[in-house]
């Protein structure tokens, strides 16, 4: 195992006074943590899990460590610029980044495949290859135009969410107000403007898996921000992502607060319409002037507010309008030899059976033995220069695709390792499959797999409290984005919201 926080005792809580308590320990949690003790704040983070971190902790089966949802960042090597000041201010300037190869993402549709690379204008030259006429040409350009004026508006968006919720009402026509037009609309609506040719539109949208949705259902706006994220290449956290949580706490500490683990948040205390602490599993209760949420909008209202008070009721029926992401497999791998070589990457593959991305997910979620709608292959042995120093003769690979819940609802009143011969014997299936795309890819890793084990969307619902093992918190669909009621700031005073289901993935 790789601990980071500490784990709860009753003695480590008593008698203090915090200023904030935040429930969960995901990156959101750590960064209002680290921000506000910075501003000499005394903060308590409770995480239920017998690690901090969220889906960026690891975990280490025999030799080998996996992160479980880092798996490339964009933008934190452009020094000066937003995401690289965040990162350097949360974590004291402690967090180092290894940048991904030119070529950060490889496309596979049917037998084509297509390369990213670091560099709007290498990305475009790239694609102009595999796309050479003049329409295809003015598609891709019209392409990346969008997706920069978006990212543009999508801060005067968020920046509006931000607001009291006088100015929020005051504003609203101004801040954001292109944003919310794409927003409104799918990501297919728009590709089919840009360009009848729907492998070009399949190219162009192939980091869908990165926000959980494919084009006939995403809001355009989130394909568009995913898209300009990674324009100018991938990076990844030297060390694993553990290390957002070993340089972030250490900064919450130096202030008097505490993360803690084992730590399961029953309810949210709650009186007046105000919100005076939280009650643990345990029977515990502990008091501060403000609660902040990172737990997602249906753990939050649907399971830690009282639902017989009028707000809780309201909460509820907003929450419930909203529906959760699919969950996802993954295939956690170790392998004997180096990144070196077996050929492995300091990239991900993208691969999909043909282009009707949505007829694929569709299928498969249907039929488990229908082609794998989406494989994503990532390479963190390869990527963290600290693993190759390390492990010289060690590899790591993690496998995704997505899984519906219902599924696995069967087994849903079974514990974590206890779920019987019935799923194991699924997971066995599903791991093959997976296994098979790596050996088609990577053919020297045939015969070198030391270890693998398989994750589902029971393990999300266990390790993390998504209602329906959901990877994304809600999905991002256009109503999501146009649904005012998502803020920061909720109808009940003092408690707040942070994390992806009031920002985005």
């Amino acid at each position: 195992m790789v601990i980071t926080g500490k784990r709860y005792q009753p003695s480590l809580v008593e008698g203090q006074k915090f200023d904030v308590v935040i429930i969960g320990s995901g990156l959101s949690a750590l960064s209002l943590g680290s921000y506000l003790a910075q501003k000499n704040q005394k903060i308590l983070l409770l995480e239920k899990h017998y690690t901090a971190g969220g889906f960026t902790h690891m975990f280490k089966r025999k030799e080998y460590l996996w992160d479980v949802g880092v798996h490339y960042i964009g933008e934190v090597h452009k020094k000066g610029k937003m995401f690289d000041r965040l990162f350097s201010h949360i974590s004291g300037g402690k967090l180092e980044w290894a940048p991904l190869d030119d070529v950060y993402d490889h496309i596979f549709i049917g037998k084509n495949h297509y390369k990213f690379y670091a560099g709007v204008d290498n990305f475009k030259k790239e694609l102009f290859k595999s796309f050479p006429s003049a329409e295809d040409k003015k598609a891709i350009d019209t392409y990346v135009d969008y997706c920069f004026k978006i990212n543009s508006s999508a801060q005067l968006y968020f920046f509006h969410k931000a607001l009291p919720k006088f100015w929020r009402k005051i504003t609203r026509p101004f801040l954001g107000r292109y944003f919310r037009k794409m927003a409104s609309r799918t990501t297919l609506e728009v590709m089919n403007e840009l360009t009848p040719n729907k492998e070009l539109q399949a190219v162009l949208t192939a980091q869908y898996g990165d926000q959980g949705l494919p084009p006939a259902q995403s809001s355009f706006v989130i394909q568009a921000m995913v898209s300009k994220h990674f324009f100018a290449g991938g990076n990844y956290p030297v060390g694993g992502s553990v290390n957002f949580a070993k340089t972030i706490i250490p900064i919450i500490e130096k202030n008097g607060g505490q993360v803690l683990t084992h730590a399961p948040v029953k309810s949210i205390l709650i009186e007046k319409n105000t919100a005076i602490g939280v009650e643990l599993e345990n029977g515990e209760k502990i008091y501060a002037p403000k609660v902040v949420s990172s737990a997602g909008i249906h753990k939050t209202y649907l399971d830690l507010i009282d639902k017989k008070t009028p707000i809780g009721e309201v909460l509820k029926n907003q929450a419930n309008s909203l529906r959760p992401s699919i969950g996802h497999l993954c295939l956690y791998i170790g392998l004997k030899g180096n990144a070196s070589d077996l050929q492995l990457p300091k990239a991900n593959y993208w691969i999909y059976p043909h282009n009707d991305y949505d007829k694929a997910l569709d299928d498969f979620c249907k039929d488990a033995s229908a082609d794998l709608p989406l494989t994503y292959i990532s390479f963190p042995g390869a990527k963290d220069p600290h693993w190759r120093e390390n492990h010289p003769n060690a590899s790591t690979v993690e496998i995704i695709t997505f899984a519906p819940w219902s599924w696995f609802e069967k087994w849903d009143d079974t514990k974590w390792k206890k779920r019987g011969e019935d799923y194991d014997a699924f997971k066995q299936f599903l791991s093959e499959r997976l296994l098979e795309k790596l050996y088609e890819h990577c053919p020297l890793t045939k015969g070198q797999v030391d270890y693998f084990e398989l994750s589902t969307p029971l393990s999300t619902k266990h390790f993390c409290s998504y209602k329906k093992g959901e990877v994304y918190g809600l999905d991002h669909t256009p109503q999501r984005f146009l649904s005012d009621w998502i803020t920061p700031e909720t109808p009940i005073k003092n408690l707040y919201l942070t994390g992806q289901d009031v920002m985005s993935v």
